[in-house]
This record gives C-alpha cells, sequence and structure tokens, in this order.
C-alpha cells in the first residue's frame, strides 16, 4: 500500500480493508510508523513511540471490533496505557508508567485498534494550545508556524497529516474540538456521563472533562462513540444510554432543525472576520438545505460564567500540585512545573470554599438557561474560535508576566493577586481567542466543531454546535448532512 492509498481511507474504511484481508494489520502499522518517521519531526505531534508494542499486536489476533487493525494514536493525558509513559505533559510526572490501563483505554483496544503511539499535549491539558516545556511545542500541518490548538493539539496534529485518520482526545474547555477547528477536522465533546473515566477518576474538573476522539469523518466518530459509550463501575453519573446506533443514525437525514446563532464573543471581546464569515456561510448551507436559522443568543450570564469557569481550573490545579507533592515532594513539584502552572495554584489556593461554590452555581444556572434556550430551538450555532489558528508562542507568557509570577509565587501572594481583581483579568483575557466552546463544559452538553470553511489565508476555521443533554444523535445526523453537502475529506494541508 502506497503513501497516497492509505490517506484515502478512514479509519473504518482501513478496517474493512483488513476484513476483506487486502491489507494486513501489520501493514497498516508499519504503514501509521513510516509516517510518524516522515512528517512527525515537523510538527513534533507525537512524543512518546510504542511501535514495538503496535507491531506485536498487530501480528497476534486482534479483537473482532469495528476498527479492527487501525492504528491509533493515545493522546498523553488521563489515559493509562499498561507499560508506556503517561506524562501528563509535565516533567513532573516524566517518568511514570502505569501498570493498568484505563477503562476508556481498554474500550479503545476491544475494537480492534492498535496504539503506535502517544501525543503532545500541554501541562495538565491547561491551555488551548500545545506547547509544553517538556516536549516542545506542537505544530499545524497547514501551516508550521500556526498552532494546531489544544490540549488535544498533538492528535491533532497526527490527523491532520495523515499519520492516522482518527486520535483519542479529551476535552475540558474545548480540547476536542479547538483542535479539529485549527487542523480541518471532526470533533465531538459527548454530553457529561457518556464515556468512561475509571478507574483513577471520577468528576473531572467538577465534571467539566469528557474524553473522545477527533477524525477526519464523521462516521468513525460516530462508530466509536457506539463502541466505547456508557458508564463504568463507580461512575458519579448514571446517562440514559442511546436509543440506537449513531452510525446508523447517520443514514438518514435531520428533519427541518430550528438554529439559533451567534457571533458576539461571550467575554465581549474582538471577533476575527473569518470567523464571523464562517458562521454566516454555514448559515446559508443550512438554510439552503432546508432549516431555520436566526440570531439568537441565550441569554445566560456569560462574564460570568467564564470567571466561574477560570476559578473552578484554579482550584483544581492547586488541588493536583498537592497531591502531586504527596508522593513527589515540594522541591520536586516546584523544579518540575511550569511556571504558568504554579501561578494557578497560587491563584487556586487563593480561592475559598465559598467563592468556589457560587462558581458552580453559576454553571447550574446556565444549564437551566440553556434548557429553556433549547425549547425553541434545536441547536446553537457559533464561532469554534474567535481567531483563526495563532501563532507558536503568540499566549506564551511575556518576559515582564514571568517575573511578575515568580516574584508572587515566591511571597505565595496569592491573596494580594485575588484581590487586585487579577483573577477576572485572566479569564476575560486567556478566553479571548477561544471563549465559545467552554459553555459546553459546564453545563455537561454534547458541541461539535465542524470544518466547512477556511481562511484567506488558508488555515482551516471551525463552526460550532451545542444540542440538548444526551441529544449526540441529532448532532451526528446534522454533521453527516453537512459533510455530504460541504465534503471535507479530501481537503489536506499542504505539508512538506
Amino acid at each position: 500500500m502506497g503513501l497516497k492509498e492509505y490517506e484515502n481511507f478512514d479509519a473504518l474504511g482501513l478496517s474493512e480493508l483488513v476484513r476483506k484481508k487486502e491489507v494486513s494489520p501489520e501493514e497498516l502499522c508499519e504503514e501509521a510508523i513510516q509516517r510518524i518517521e516522515k512528517w512527525n519531526p515537523g510538527i513534533n505531534a507525537v512524543v512518546y513511540k510504542m511501535y514495538d508494542t503496535a507491531l506485536a499486536l498487530a501480528k497476534s489476533k486482534l479483537p473482532e471490533g469495528p476498527f479492527r487493525g487501525v492504528p491509533f494514536l493515545l493522546k498523553d493525558l488521563l489515559g493509562a496505557y499498561a507499560g508506556a509513559p503517561l506524562t501528563n505533559g509535565s516533567r513532573v510526572l516524566k517518568n511514570y508508567i502505569p501498570s493498568y490501563d484505563s477503562e476508556l483505554v481498554r474500550r479503545y483496544k476491544k475494537t480492534g485498534l492498535i496504539v503506535v503511539g502517544k501525543t503532545n499535549t500541554p501541562e495538565f491539558g491547561l491551555m488551548g494550545y500545545t506547547e509544553p516545556e517538556l516536549f516542545g511545542a506542537c505544530r499545524n500541518p497547514w501551516n508550521t508556524e500556526h498552532t494546531p490548538g489544544g490540549s488535544s493539539g498533538g492528535s491533532g496534529a497526527a490527523v491532520s497529516a495523515g499519520i492516522v485518520p482518527m486520535a483519542s482526545g479529551g476535552d475540558g474547555g474545548g480540547s476536542i474540538r479547538i483542535p479539529s477547528s485549527c487542523c480541518g477536522l471532526f470533533g465531538m465533546k459527548p454530553s457529561r456521563g457518556r464515556l468512561p473515566t475509571g478507574p483513577d477518576y471520577g468528576e473531572l474538573w467538577m465534571g467539566a472533562v469528557v474524553e473522545g476522539v477527533i477524525s477526519r469523518s464523521v462516521r468513525d466518530s460516530a462508530a466509536m462513540l457506539d463502541a466505547v459509550q456508557g458508564n463504568d463501575k463507580g461512575a458519579p453519573y448514571i446517562i440514559e444510554p442511546p436509543r440506537g446506533s449513531y452510525l446508523k443514525a447517520m443514514e438518514s437525514a435531520p428533519a427541518t432543525l430550528r438554529i439559533g446563532f451567534s457571533t458576539a464573543s461571550p467575554v465581549g471581546k474582538d471577533v476575527h472576520p473569518d470567523c464571523i464569515r464562517a458562521v454566516e456561510k454555514t448559515a446559508k448551507l443550512l438554510e439552503s438545505l432546508g432549516h431555520h436559522v436566526e440570531e439568537a443568543r441565550p441569554q445566560y450570564n456569560s462574564e460570568a460564567l467564564a470567571i466561574s469557569y477560570v476559578l473552578m481550573i484554579f482550584g483544581d490545579v492547586a488541588a493536583d500540585i498537592k497531591d502531586l507533592e504527596k508522593i513527589y515532594g515540594k522541591k520536586a513539584v516546584k523544579n518540575g512545573l511550569e511556571l504558568p502552572t504554579r501561578t494557578l495554584g497560587l491563584l487556586g489556593r487563593a480561592i475559598t470554599a465559598g467563592e468556589l461554590s457560587s462558581a458552580l452555581r453559576e454553571w447550574d444556572r446556565a444549564s437551566r438557561i440553556m434548557a429553556t434556550y433549547f425549547e425553541t430551538y434545536d441547536l446553537y450555532l457559533t464561532p469554534t474560535l474567535a481567531r483563526p489558528p495563532i501563532k507558536i508562542g503568540e499566549l506564551a507568557m511575556k518576559p515582564s508576566e514571568k517575573i511578575l509570577s515568580l516574584v508572587f509565587n515566591a511571597l505565595g501572594a496569592g491573596k494580594l493577586l485575588r484581590a487586585a481583581g487579577i483573577i477576572d483579568k485572566i479569564a476575560l483575557d486567556n478566553l479571548a481567542a477561544m471563549p465559545f466552546t467552554q459553555m459546553a463544559n459546564v453545563t455537561g452538553l454534547p458541541a461539535m466543531s465542524v470544518p466547512l470553511v477556511t481562511t484567506e489565508n488558508g488555515l482551516p476555521c471551525g463552526v460550532h454546535f451545542t444540542s440538548p443533554f444526551g441529544s449526540e444523535s441529532l448532532m451526528f445526523k446534522l454533521a453527516a448532512q453537512l459533510e455530504k453537502a460541504q465534503p471535507w475529506f479530501d481537503k489536506r494541508p499542504i505539508f512538506k
């Protein structure tokens, strides 16, 4: 099988070739390995290679799942694979090797996938771009001066480059949908509780985090969710199972839908004209398909919700640091963590229990408001991002910010930062480039980024849909309809 032919198939297509014995799992595995060796030096997407394990698995009797023999990449965050490092993008954990599979990885394996490596991610998945100090910046195959997004940036870059047809991701504030938008791919964050988090976790980021995949085709994401969905033992949420197959749901177009949209930033910042145009073009496409589209923004308190989201992250980082210190000691953790992470933890220690409870009540209010919104509209459409893919290093700490952070960390002056209103400023400024995705995380709603548009500079620019809780079937129906009306599968980066 040649380099060109491999890219003509999605994951289900490659698996079908294996079933027909037109290609072997070993051949597919070797093809993926060759592609990693060829393309990864230019994009830094794969940070740990699992070639020997993958080839041995390819030669063995694989499970008869929907993706039997298909190469796959696993995000190096949360997903424990027995015998492989799990760094979470942090120097503190660079030598940590779990002896077990997490529940979701176990389910991935049952589909017949072959994991050939692990992908780049920012430290603890905290950023919407992928530039960890441990592994270095991951680059966008569409233009290597730009980011592939984050925190599943390595997965997005690898799929976009054609290394594998699908890779895993996790989404606590847009981390599947942001890379999908930046890299011209499809990405869905399922509803809260749809996928397992065991055995190590229950709620992740107060329920904001859900794992999933990034794929080139809609049907690959649907088939994967069919295969791995469902709670596991001890799960904090029991979600109603789907009434039928997500893949089967794609076979029929959705009924006429009522779709509300907005291009205004939830945090009151500017939105790039290309991102606005992407929504406008999509609205026209939806209308041509028979749907009713009108401008209608749900009336939750956008700025309060953004601040509450960032407060949660600060508190969770503080808790993570405390747990790491129990295992590795305060000195090792201090020396190993990146300065921005340490500063987030400092701010987290300055938050009171009352403030965190108030923040979570803001999430509840937004959930109720969105439920009311969906009594009138079937879906909510926005840009995925407020800006096209930013350049590498564009959002990194400036030298003056590093000095201030070092001083405040040395003084332990988290309360001073809190009193000065720094947290509110950080919340609004840091979400300026990516303000649309977090709402679905805090409310637990399913959301997807669909790659329908490219910018005037030739970079991908996704559009974002949010729908009622548990309505993934509706989302897949619409995504499949859009994919058919305006195909993107053959749109590839010019990558050399």
